[in-house]
């Protein structure tokens, strides 16, 4: 593991925007948080498994910083600074999905649900990624890992929905065709954070070796 924080978290500093954006999208989290506990029926949750979701969603958005200050910045011989950048893309999918769900829109548009299940597995796993993965890993490897992640998160996430609230919903009479779509779409979001992110962390001199002017 020490390995891996030494290879895979920026040599360089990270931009102050992002991580006042990080600051700024747990404290909105958090703020969300409280609201749904002092008023549970505008919260957009309730219903859904809310008390889970308040357990969850704070753990989801602060499992990057406590891991780092507990065992990843003492264990690295490096010394790197924190990730702000992987824990914004953490942060983001719990945020981004209370905002839905305070919103109603994942039932008042038809294929919110669908798209957020795409986006959000594909901002976590890239986060994870970003955080997590090593930088030497090939455009094969990479993908595959952020699949592995991804596919296992969006298995866990749909078996927490089911005894949550789904068997005992209205919702189960259609939970088979919603889950396999809800897995596929999961799936295809890590996929492309997989590619991204391998493209992303691609070197200037890797480009340049493979510009045809320098063949």
């Amino acid at each position: 593991m020490t390995t891996m924080v030494a290879t895979t978290v920026p040599t360089t500093g990270t931009p102050s925007w992002t991580k006042y954006a990080a600051l700024v999208a747990k404290a909105a989290l958090f703020l969300l948080l409280l609201s749904a506990l002092i008023w549970p029926d505008l919260s957009g949750i309730k219903g859904k498994a809310s008390t889970a979701r308040l357990i969850v969603y704070p753990i989801g958005a602060m499992v990057l910083p406590l891991w780092w200050f507990a065992y990843g910045r003492a264990k690295s011989k490096l010394h790197r600074s924190f990730p702000w950048h992987a824990d914004l893309l953490i942060t983001l999918p719990w945020l981004i999905d209370l905002i839905g769900n305070r919103l109603d829109l994942f039932d008042t548009i038809s294929w919110w649900d669908d798209a957020m299940h795409f986006v959000l597995w594909a901002l976590l796993t890239a986060g994870v990624m970003t955080a997590f993965a090593p930088r030497s890993l090939t455009r094969g490897l990479t993908t595959f890992v952020a699949l592995g992640f991804g596919a296992t998160a969006a298995v866990v996430w749909e078996l927490g929905e089911y005894f949550a609230f789904v068997r005992h919903s209205s919702e189960l009479q259609t939970a088979y065709t919603d889950t396999l779509g809800d897995l596929t779409l999961g799936s295809l979001g890590a996929l492309v954070a997989g590619l991204v992110i391998f493209q992303v962390r691609r070197t200037p001199a890797e480009l340049e070796g493979e510009s045809p002017q320098h063949q």
